[in-house]
C-alpha cells in the first residue's frame, strides 16, 4: 500500500503588476490569483493615486498576498514582471530606496505568514491579465477624478450671497 504525502494545503497564483503613467503619475495596480488548475479565484484592479511604478509594484504585491490570504492560501507563488521586485523579494537585489524599504518589509511579512512563498519574474506577455487589471486601476483612479463631484467647487460657488 503506497502512502501520499500530507496535503500540502492551498497553492495559489499570485500574478500582480503595477501602472504608473509618468514616473511618478497617476498609478494603480492589478492583481489575478489563480489555483493551481488555473481557476481565477480573485481580480483586484485599483487606483492607488500618483505613485511610481516601483511603488505600484510592491503595492501590487501586497494586496496580492493579502487577499491570497483571506483566501486561505498557504503555498503561494508571487509572479511579476518586474524583475526588480522578484529580485529584491528573492533576496538578490538590495533595496536602497527608503520609500520600498517599508514596502519591502510589509511584504516579508505578509509572506511570512504563508508555509511556503516563491518568487518568479515572467516576461510582460506572461502577466497580460494583471497589467490589463492595473491598466484599469490608473483609469478608474483618473476617471474618478475628472467627475464633477471630485471636481473642486467653482469660485463663488456656494460663498453666501451673490
Amino acid at each position: 500500500m503506497r502512502v501520499l504525502p500530507p496535503d500540502r494545503g492551498l497553492r495559489l497564483i499570485v500574478a500582480c503588476d503595477g501602472a504608473a503613467r509618468g514616473n511618478p503619475g497617476p498609478a494603480g495596480i492589478g492583481v489575478r490569483i489563480t489555483d493551481g488548475a488555473g481557476r481565477v479565484l480573485a481580480e483586484l484592479a485599483e487606483g492607488i493615486g500618483v505613485a511610481t511604478n516601483n511603488v505600484a509594484e510592491y503595492t501590487a504585491a501586497i494586496r496580492g498576498l493579502e487577499r491570497a490570504r483571506e483566501l486561505g492560501a498557504t503555498d503561494v507563488l508571487l509572479r511579476s514582471d518586474s524583475r526588480l521586485l522578484v529580485e529584491q523579494l528573492a533576496g538578490r537585489y538590495r533595496v536602497k530606496n527608503p520609500n520600498l524599504q517599508v514596502l519591502h518589509r510589509r511584504v516579508r511579512e505578509l509572506a511570512a505568514a504563508f508555509e511556503r512563498v516563491g518568487y518568479e519574474h515572467v516576461p510582460r506577455d506572461r502577466n497580460a491579465e494583471a497589467d490589463r487589471l492595473a491598466n484599469r486601476g490608473v483609469d478608474e483612479w483618473v476617471a474618478s477624478r475628472r467627475s464633477p463631484s471630485a471636481a473642486p467647487p467653482r469660485p463663488g460657488a456656494g460663498e453666501g450671497p451673490p
